[in-house]
């Protein structure tokens, strides 16, 4: 529970600051139980109300944050489909145009640039599923395979690893542990070492509970790079098999199918990355990615986008890929697997390459197909039974847990004005950022 905004929220509605006290320090009771007194609850409460009030409003430009009156789950933020995509894009827009070799605007994995000596450093961070708070140890295994994943997909070996841990004020320490478990067991299983982090509180004293968050950032060399702007029409696209990560993970736990979970427990997506770079396959490949959030579904879009190309996939190649016992998981829960993170590992190449990726990937036991085309056009399409359908993402990705399904998955009403106020607070931000630079620079800040 974060108390400082449950302070704020109270005194912006114009609630009597005694009260506010009185029932903050009930709820501090509440989640921080015996450990502490009544006493000690109502000094907290009056102590936050003391710095929340002081705080609450500033005259002072730097300080007042830019807002849109949007929030994160109104416009899917996080939620990988259409108000995410919209969202990331106007990120792109606040950074500005950089001299990167692949940035933000790319849409890609991760981002590179050019070094003096011509090799190309492949950055890229992942944040742990949300819903893994409770799970450490699965909460870093799947952070830091997919931070690895995005290294290989823009066609580098990853050298390094970095995390980032934050737990609750109230959460234990032995999370930390756990979660470093988790993700150096991935950093064993490669050879891929994870050599410094950070380890803080969510909030300092102002969030109070066991809840855990954090990310795995990583690192890599590459000598040439696979980015997704470089599909181009004739190619054909590959995939290989998937069985899930967090995303798994997570439907299987919070639907108390927790045997599914074990399914994840790999390193295919290395391993096949490591088979295309060892035979010399990868200056055949134009594009690699990884399906994550969002699934297939999401990564045509972002491809299509990024590269001006229409992507064509056959519904019935992909099924053979997934995870048989994930499959029947995800249906039995009427989840469209189409939507959500597989885990595999797509690939586009011209269509004379692909027989010798996929034979070489076949020799060393990893299943794939080519599941569809890039063409002309724009745009992403589907063949289901014979009938090619639109395959656009939806406004938040196929909903995998109980909450998620209450939620929804559908476009809101009112999506183009939330855009507009979205484009608003991007120009806002982007002028407070020129405001500042201006200053410094003239020395007048």
């Amino acid at each position: 529970m974060d108390i400082e905004g449950y302070a704020k929220r109270a005194l912006l509605l114009g609630e009597n600051a005694d009260q506010i006290e009185e029932r903050l320090a009930e709820r501090i009771l509440e989640i921080k139980g015996k450990g502490i007194t009544h006493l000690y609850a109502k000094e907290l409460a009056h102590a936050v109300l003391v710095e929340s009030q002081a705080t609450l409003r500033s005259e002072k430009e730097i300080l007042r944050p830019v807002e849109s009156n949007v929030t994160m789950g109104q416009f899917g933020v996080g939620s990988r489909g259409a108000g995410d995509f919209y969202a990331h894009e106007k990120i792109a827009q606040v950074i500005g145009k950089t001299n990167a070799e692949v940035d933000t605007s790319h849409l890609d994995d991760s981002g590179v640039v050019k070094t003096d000596s011509g090799e190309y450093l492949v950055v890229t961070v992942d944040g742990m599923h949300s819903r893994l708070s409770d799970y450490p140890f699965l909460a870093g295994f799947h952070v830091a395979r997919a931070a690895l994943r995005d290294i290989y997909a823009m066609g580098a070996r990853p050298l390094a690893m970095l995390s980032d841990i934050h737990v609750a004020d109230d959460g234990d320490v032995g999370k930390i542990f756990d979660h470093i478990a988790g993700i150096t067991a991935v950093s064993e299983l490669t050879g891929v070492p994870l050599i410094t982090g950070s380890t803080l509180r969510i909030g300092g004293d102002m969030v109070i509970g066991g809840r855990m968050t954090g990310g795995v950032g990583a690192v890599g060399i590459a000598q040439t790079i696979s980015s997704r702007i470089k599909a181009e029409p004739g190619d054909v696209i590959l995939m290989t098999e998937g069985a899930g990560g967090g995303t798994i993970s997570t439907t299987a736990l919070y639907y108390g199918m927790h045997d599914i979970v074990d399914e994840t427990i790999n390193i295919k997506f290395i391993e096949a990355c490591e088979v295309i770079m060892k035979a010399g396959l990868l200056e055949q490949i134009h594009a690699m990615t990884d399906v994550t959030n969002g699934g297939v579904r999401g990564d045509a879009k972002e491809i299509s986008r990024t590269a001006g190309v229409e992507l064509v996939f056959h519904e019935a190649r992909i099924r053979p890929l997934v995870n048989p016992n994930v499959l029947s998981m995800l249906e039995g829960l009427e989840i469209d697997y189409l939507g959500v993170s597989l885990d595999a590992l797509l690939i586009i190449t011209p269509p004379e390459s692909a027989e010798a990726i996929l034979d070489e990937l076949k020799e060393n036991g990893v299943s794939a197909d080519i599941i569809g085309e890039v063409r002309e056009g724009s745009g992403a399409r589907i063949e289901i039974d014979g009938k090619v359908i639109d395959f656009s993402p939806r406004f938040r990705e196929s909903a995998y847990t109980p909450i998620k399904k209450l939620v929804g998955e559908a476009e809101p009403l009112d999506f183009n004005d939330m855009c507009e106020k979205i484009d608003k607070a991007a120009l806002d931000a982007i002028e407070k950022k020129e405001k500042v630079i201006e200053r410094i620079l003239s020395k007048k800040y």
